[in-house]
């Protein structure tokens, strides 16, 4: 008799085996974080790494070796359920590095979280980071023994007069090590506190403004500064105003929804004539007359804002009058929103020798005023021989219904022959 034995290998298979390229490229995969191969690669070799790549590689391996859009995409996708890469420069490591250094900022507790890890993100972050918008900053942890009372009250003016002052994140030693820094978006608060509440968590200490002011100072490319809803009173902005005062590149200055009053205004007024900012936003201060005739004059010296903002504040007629005599000689603001300021006909009245004569002004905004009747037909005298101003809004001014309607022909009349002018020019050009 004789036996027979048939083995079969299990692994065996009929698929052809990879060519070694192949092989190679799965090895540099598999240990790309000990051994990051890329750089010496043909570009289609490299490609096929990067699809393969895992999205949980460190950041100290990838930051500065994987330049492939494609990449940081995926990174992006996975880890946020928005991104629209057109607010990045269009590009998606861009976005990753702005967004990661916002999240490590936006929850840092001083005194809690290790330093190092914002001070060793910036090696790698450094070259793409444009642009940081932070809108919140975390105090430090802290417990404040209270004498049991009764008596409780929830009211600010009190909770001050216990007030621990905690400081927030020093930004000086990041900035400065930001070289391509140009639009920088903070306000000084906690989000989604709930039932935590408390007054001590919204506050802009001093020297977290003396930290921000030198910070800013040094970052010497930074073009748009948002200081917002951070309760900034004049002292702190006098601060801040001192150190802008001479910054070669600050274009826009937002410091909407704060407590600047008269001085703190005096102190931006010096600012505008004596910086190259284009585009002031105090919109929701506390600025009375006082402020504003001090910024009248500002804008009276200046010859580069385009751009300013008083809306919701209390510069009334006294105030409204000064920044329309400082309209007669200004050639540079285009736009001015004068909304909710409690002015009336005589500001209209002043307004009417601008509209005459000021060939600069594209828009402005009078809004949630008492202009009244003979208000509205004052700047329709104003705007009888006007060709510039393509906006007007005089919503909730009580100006009667027939000037409003007169005033919006003229204005949309203007508003049309810029746009066949902008028609034209490109036709003009090419021939």
């Amino acid at each position: 008799y004789t036996r027979r034995c048939i083995t079969e290998d299990l692994s065996w298979s009929l698929v052809t085996v990879p060519p070694l390229t192949e092989l190679c490229l799965q090895h540099i995969v598999h240990n790309f974080e000990k051994n990051p191969i890329l750089n010496y690669l043909l570009p289609e070799h490299q490609k096929k790494v990067v699809d393969r790549l895992s999205t949980s590689l460190p950041l100290t391996v990838t930051a500065n070796i994987v330049s492939h859009e494609e990449y940081w995409k995926r990174r992006c996708m996975e880890r946020w359920q928005v991104c629209d890469v057109s607010n990045y420069g269009g590009s998606w490591k861009r976005m990753f590095f702005e967004r990661h250094l916002e999240n490590i900022l936006k929850f840092f507790i001083p005194n809690t979280t290790d330093p190092r890890e914002v001070l060793d993100l910036i090696p790698l972050c450094k070259g793409y980071v444009r642009k940081l918008e932070i809108d919140q900053f975390l105090p430090p942890l802290w417990v404040e023994q209270k004498k049991e009372s009764n008596d409780l009250s929830d009211t600010e003016e009190e909770a001050e007069l216990g007030e621990v002052y905690m400081h927030h994140y020093d930004l000086r030693d990041l900035l400065v090590d930001l070289p391509h820094l140009q639009e920088l978006h903070l306000t000084y608060g906690v989000k989604n506190c709930g039932m935590n509440f408390e007054w001590s968590l919204f506050n802009f200490t001093d020297l977290d403004c003396s930290n921000l002011a030198t910070a800013v100072k040094m970052c010497r490319n930074l073009k748009v500064f948002k200081l917002t809803r951070s309760k900034v009173d004049d002292d702190k902005i006098k601060l801040l105003a001192r150190n802008l005062q001479h910054h070669p590149c600050l274009l826009e200055l937002d410091l909407s929804h704060n407590l600047i009053k008269d001085h703190g205004a005096q102190a931006l007024g010096k600012l505008i004539s004596h910086s190259k900012l284009e585009t002031l936003d105090l919109c929701n201060n506390q600025i009375c007359h006082l402020g504003a005739q001090a910024l009248a004059q500002g804008l009276a010296e200046s010859s580069t804002l385009t751009s300013l903002s008083l809306r919701l504040n209390f510069v009334e007629d006294k105030g409204g009058e000064a920044i329309g005599h400082a309209l007669l000689t200004n050639t540079s603001l285009k736009s001015l929103h004068l909304g909710s300021n409690n002015v009336s006909e005589r500001t209209a009245a002043v307004f009417s020798q601008v509209l005459a004569q000021n060939t600069t002004l594209t828009s402005i905004s009078f809004s949630c005023n008492h202009l009244g009747l003979d208000g509205g037909k004052q700047l329709l005298k104003g705007l009888a021989n006007n060709k510039t101003l393509i906006e007007l809004d005089l919503r909730h001014t009580e100006v009667e219904q027939e000037t409003g309607f007169l005033i919006h022909e003229i204005v949309w009349a203007n508003r049309e022959a810029v746009r066949m002018g902008s028609l034209q020019q490109p036709t003009t050009e090419a021939l």
